[in-house]
């Protein structure tokens, strides 16, 4: 696509917009485009732009020496990683910008400390240190800069796999099944899935691989009382659903009214007839005590970090902070210790995170044991091996985007003796 001034000034706009970095980048952008009104081609330019110097705003920081406006980052970005050369940029810049810019494209990954290799600020590299060796933090960094591929979820209630494999395959959309996962599907391009008759007729949902195997570690049956803790707009709560055959009884609970309100359409869609929203205050809500040792499985999806979702959301790793992730730390254990009492003798609790640090994972498990000896670890990959999935696992589900092809995700299985 041919870069002319108004199409850099627009993706300039927009940097100025999502660089203060005080909302999610995702959300800035669509109120960006909301406001701006413009073509299918600027708007594609304009995210990939915004979201490729969120991905490698270390680097390009070092490349514009000390003076990273948006103007230069854009630039910058464009000759490193947009696959655009000097010569088709000559047009729109101004003087003096040729011979940076020369320098600028000069500035490789190769020979720069940690953090700019890894594109992980310096705060992030020292925690990860406590657990991962230079070379590991070095090889999950490179593989959070890729962008990640748009996985579908096969709603079973109405569809089977193999049917929307050849579906997909009658529009031309290149599309494989997911290696783990029995109801995935990876699609190799980005397509407007929203309009598709597979989606409005609720027979796939977007939903990462990982995050569909954290259903199968969880494996309710058919007429079991099921709590998703921390539902949100409900993409694990519709898959349960549908692993429960739409039987039994479902509580998608939320302390987020906008976020339950999110369900309503994905629910009606999907042909789920057993899930009811619960809206609670916090997690010790008097509605909550009333299903104290009366359920037979919980997911707790508990409130992170998200940095195990690098790849989609690369602006998390500078909203976050060391102090945000302690804060993290407390609700984890707080929301964690509640679910637990919900739990029948027998049953089972999946606490789960798309973090990679063992912060919020491990120790918040081992912590939550301690205190808790009513309750044991099951490995995970024995779940996985009694659930047919191929998927070689220890104690705990912890799946990577350099490994596994999925985002970073973490869970412990735990189980009320």
């Amino acid at each position: 696509m041919l870069i002319t001034e108004y199409r850099l000034d627009l993706v300039i706009l927009a940097l100025r917009t999502i660089l203060p970095l005080e909302h999610p980048a995702d959300t800035t952008l669509r109120y960006f485009f909301k406001n701006e009104r413009i073509g299918s081609n600027e708007r594609a330019l304009v995210a990939e732009t915004a979201f490729g110097v969120l991905r490698h705003r270390l680097l390009l920081e070092a490349s514009c020496d000390g003076k990273a406006t948006p103007r230069r980052m854009a630039l910058a970005y464009l000759t490193k990683f947009g696959g655009y050369n000097l010569r088709e940029l000559q047009p729109v810049l101004k003087r003096d910008e040729a011979e940076w810019l020369a320098t600028a494209k000069a500035v490789q990954y190769e020979g720069q400390p940690l953090s700019i290799q890894a594109e992980l600020p310096e705060w992030l590299i020292e925690k990860m240190r406590a657990s991962y060796s230079d070379e590991e933090i070095l090889v999950l960094g490179q593989a959070m800069q890729q962008g990640a591929p748009l996985d579908i979820r096969v709603n079973t209630l109405l569809a089977k796999r193999e049917e929307v494999l050849l579906q997909l395959a009658s529009q031309n959309i290149d599309a494989t099944a997911t290696p783990y996962s029995p109801l995935g599907i990876r699609l190799k391009e980005k397509i407007p899935l929203n309009k598709d008759e597979l989606f409005t007729s609720g027979k796939v949902e977007v939903q990462d691989e990982g995050s569909q195997l954290l259903g199968f570690l969880l494996a309710p049956k058919r007429n079991d009382m099921v709590v998703d803790f921390c539902a949100g707009a409900g993409g694990k709560t519709l898959m349960l659903s549908a692993l429960m055959n739409s039987q039994g009884r479902l509580y998608a609970i939320d302390v987020s009214e906008k976020r339950l309100a999110n369900l309503k359409p994905r629910l009606k869609r999907s042909g789920a007839s057993n899930i009811q929203p619960m809206l609670i205050a916090h997690e010790n809500d008097l509605k909550v005590k009333r299903l104290a040792g009366k359920i037979d499985r919980v997911l707790v999806d508990a409130p992170c970090s998200g940095l195990g979702t690098l790849r989609r959301n690369p602006d998390l790793k500078f909203r976050q902070s060391p102090q945000s992730i302690q804060e993290l730390n407390q609700k984890q254990s707080a929301i964690l210790a509640s679910a637990s009492r919900l739990l029948k003798k027998g049953g089972r609790l999946v606490y789960a995170t798309c973090s990679i640090l063992p912060e919020e994972n491990q120790h918040i498990v081992t912590a939550f044991l301690a205190a808790h000896p009513e309750f044991v670890l099951l490995p995970a990959g024995e779940v996985f091996q009694q659930q047919k999935i191929p998927m070689e696992m220890g104690d705990y589900l912890e799946l990577r985007p350099n490994l596994h092809a999925t985002d970073g995700f973490f869970a412990a299985v735990l189980e009320r003796i």
